[in-house]
């Protein structure tokens, strides 16, 4: 395991960039925690010491020039650290930034900075010092590229040693506004809200003078104060700020409309204040402030932003993702603010553009972007092992109703307008069926009785399926238009693969399973769909494993032998497929044909699928990751594809087929391959951003040029689990 020493600040010091180094250790531990390790330095300053965790390895008193000698030596002397990381604020070593040079230099270990704060239009001095601190290091690191132009420009660093990673951001569970509302007092308000550390550079009296003209066309308005003044402005002045401020509310008549949250609230109360919040304020007054946490902790929580214009501001909001006016302007704050109130419509698009831009700035991908940066600086060759995150069933429940599961979302909150469809309760069957007994989860239960239910409603006379249903729970026409062969065919899979489990679950649901499984079967002889023939196979050999019959075998074996019948009209020795083209589901075709042959033995089928299978592996696996095929255009037999338009259904087959090929084979390739593939999800792809939200249990919808897609619907967030299970 690699260890990283980062020296900074460390809670329980108060003070943002405490919180940072926090944010990111934790970050990086739960993303690699078996590969590199955070351990902290942990700055003071002679009047203030604190009790510490154990990952605080050393403490440096920053006021005393022999601790920064004696503390150099000790981590010159450590043989564990193999790099060190350096958070960088003018306050942690003011009056001692000579000194704190000189201790850079000391280190022999390769060293990161980075840069909170970057002045532009600095004097000789400051010039001269950064250059210096910039030398002594491997790499900087700054959040903006803003703050990259003044380093290259103003001071001469070269942009090849600059490298923006944005300030980190935390994943939140969309919650309810309302709920959360009354939750915290103030149902039936709009809610304005700022937070931080208090001092006078928050400028805060610039709302509260801005109150009157708001609260006369906003009546329900409330402005919330989180934070307690700064430690350092309380030693030097007391509470003047804020009684300066308590003073300006009563002269202005507005005392009940602002509400002090005189508190350095946990994280997760903080996130959900920000969750209610109807309008972010941001009123700093110091145009040098490269970047602001609380900013982007709003934005990350769905906040509309109205701001003022430091660097970080005007690059995340200048595409009108927000409103941005002019430092301590009280009424063009009031104006921005009741226009907001005003337009409902107007703030709901600010909320997505600010969620969509902040995506990339999650901990979890800042995580990723130090810990690239860190491999390439010592030279690390291993492939970076990404930590399996625990199953999480939160975003399939809410996705699910008493009906059954919805079919799509915005964000993480279910759209039932979209209603519903076979294909994913199928799915959701069988990955519900498997999180109950990898968890012994009783809830799961309840679900799994739902899309059992949901099956047998699509269900026709006949012992056909139909597929797409509304939200008034009836069928559209949509199921006269498309082929359902595929529908038809998952849902055998997800009986199949819930009669295997056989006596878990109570007698009357899998007498129920089966007459319906009985009765889809004779329309089966009709399916022509590969795909639809393949999950068929799957479910009948699920189907098989419990209660095998010969009518069930032979019926597997004329599927199979269908489906090797499509493969070998179309494979000639440089495209070894079923199809004239590879789209999407391409691996349960190889899949189906290798249960097959663990059913009926026939090596033909065995065959055909490594053959073909192999040949799907080598179009989608590049280097150590993997692409599958696009959804803009699939890949046509003798030409090239698109590279970009990756969804997670594909990605989560390709998991569990590699799983299936390993047990059958025992080639440490597809193993190796099944983590690959899986690793997609975590960052492993060319955006190197996470696909599957921690925060939610869901999965974004897919992976784009540019972004990923926040949605977080049915097909992906089940592909998802049901790849997470198979590990």
């Amino acid at each position: 395991m690699k260890e990283i020493l980062c020296i900074s600040s460390y809670p329980p010091r108060e003070c943002g960039i405490a919180t940072f180094t926090d944010d990111l250790v934790r970050a990086v531990h739960q993303k690699f925690g078996t590969s590199y390790a955070f351990r902290v330095c942990a700055l003071e300053s002679e009047n203030e010491k604190h009790v510490y965790d154990p990952i605080v390895k050393y403490t440096l008193d920053t006021s005393s020039e022999i601790a920064y000698t004696s503390v150099a030596n000790l981590i010159e002397q450590d043989a564990d650290i193999e790099l060190v990381l350096v958070q960088h604020e003018f306050g942690l070593f003011h009056g001692q930034e000579d000194v704190f040079l000189q201790f850079l230099k000391r280190i022999s270990q390769p060293k990161v900075i980075v840069f909170h704060t970057v002045l532009s239009c600095p004097g000789k001095d400051l010039q001269v010092y950064l250059q210096q601190v910039a030398r002594a290091c491997e790499a900087v690191i700054v959040m903006t590229q803003h703050s990259s132009n003044i380093l290259q420009e103003d001071y001469h660093i070269p942009g090849e040693k600059i490298h923006v990673i944005p300030h980190g951001t935390h994943l939140v569970s969309q919650r309810d506004q309302k709920i959360l509302k009354e939750k915290y007092g103030v149902a039936d308000r709009k809610v304005l809200t700022t937070f931080g550390l208090l001092s006078a550079g928050k400028s805060i009296e610039t709302t509260i003078e801005a109150l009157p003209d708001i609260v006369k066309e906003n009546p329900s308005v409330i402005f919330l104060i989180i934070g307690k003044t700064h430690p350092s402005v309380i030693k030097a002045e007391g509470e003047q700020y804020r009684e300066m401020l308590e003073k300006k509310i009563k002269n202005l008549g507005v005392c009940n409309h602002v509400r002090f949250i005189n508190a350095y609230l946990e994280l997760p109360i903080l996130l959900e204040y920000l969750q209610l919040t109807d309008i972010y304020l941001f009123t700093s007054s110091d145009p040098n402030q490269a970047v602001s946490g609380t900013f982007v902790y709003a934005l990350g929580c769905g906040c509309p932003i109205v701001a003022t214009p430091i660097p970080h501001a005007l690059e995340l909001l200048h595409d009108h993702s927000g409103i941005i006016f002019d430092f301590k302007d009280s009424m063009q704050l009031g104006a921005a603010v009741n226009r907001l109130l005003a337009n409902e419509g107007l703030r709901q698009r600010m909320r997505l553009m600010g969620l969509q831009k902040i995506m990339i700035t999650a901990w979890e991908n800042s995580a990723i972007a130090h810990v690239n940066l860190f491999k390439k600086i010592i030279g690390d060759k291993e492939e970076l092992c990404y930590s399996l995150p625990p199953v999480n069933l939160s975003q399939v429940k809410r996705m699910s109703r008493n009906f059954g599961i919805i079919q799509f979302s915005k964000g993480n909150r279910p759209d039932i307008r979209t209603g519903y469809t076979l294909d994913d309760n199928a799915r959701a069957l069988m990955a519900m069926c498997c999180a109950y007994m990898a968890t012994t989860d009783s809830s799961c239960k309840r679900y799994i009785r739902t899309y059992l239910n949901f099956i047998v409603h699509c269900m026709q006379p006949d012992g056909s399926f139909l597929n797409y249903v509304d939200r008034e729970r009836n069928f559209t026409s949509q199921n006269q238009k498309v082929s359902l062969d595929d529908s038809t065919g998952r849902a055998i899979c997800a009986l199949g693969y819930f009669l295997h489990l056989g006596e878990v679950f109570p007698e009357a649901w899998i007498r129920e399973a089966s007459r319906i499984m009985e009765q889809a079967i004779p329309p089966l002889h009709a399916i022509r769909s590969p795909r639809g023939i393949a999950f068929a196979i799957k479910g009948l050999y699920y189907g098989n494993c419990k209660n095998p019959t010969t009518s069930r075998s032979a019926l597997i074996a004329t599927l199979a032998d269908k489906l090797a019948n499509y493969y070998q009209q179309t494979a000639v020795p440089e495209w070894k497929w079923f199809e004239e083209s590879l789209t999407y589901d391409n691996s349960i075709m190889p899949e189906a044909l290798l249960y097959a042959f663990q059913d009926g033995g026939n090596t033909r089928f065995r065959d055909i699928a490594r053959e073909s299978f192999d040949f799907l592996l080598k179009q989608i696996f590049i280097g150590n990751g993997i692409k599958v095929i696009s959804n803009r255009g699939w890949k046509l037999k003798g030409k090239s594809s698109e590279i970009y338009g990756e969804q997670p259904v594909d990605i989560a087959n390709t998991v569990i087929t590699l799983g299936l090929f390993h047990e059958v084979f025992h080639e440490m390739d597809y193993r190796d391959k099944q983590r690959i593939a899986f690793n997609w999800f975590l960052g492993n792809n060319h955006l190197h951003q996470i696909i599957y939200n921690p925060a939610t249990g869901g999965c974004y919808d897919g992976l784009e040029e540019d972004n990923v897609n926040l949605n977080q619907g049915a097909e992906s967030t089940v592909c998802y689990l049901m790849a997470r299970l198979s590990l």
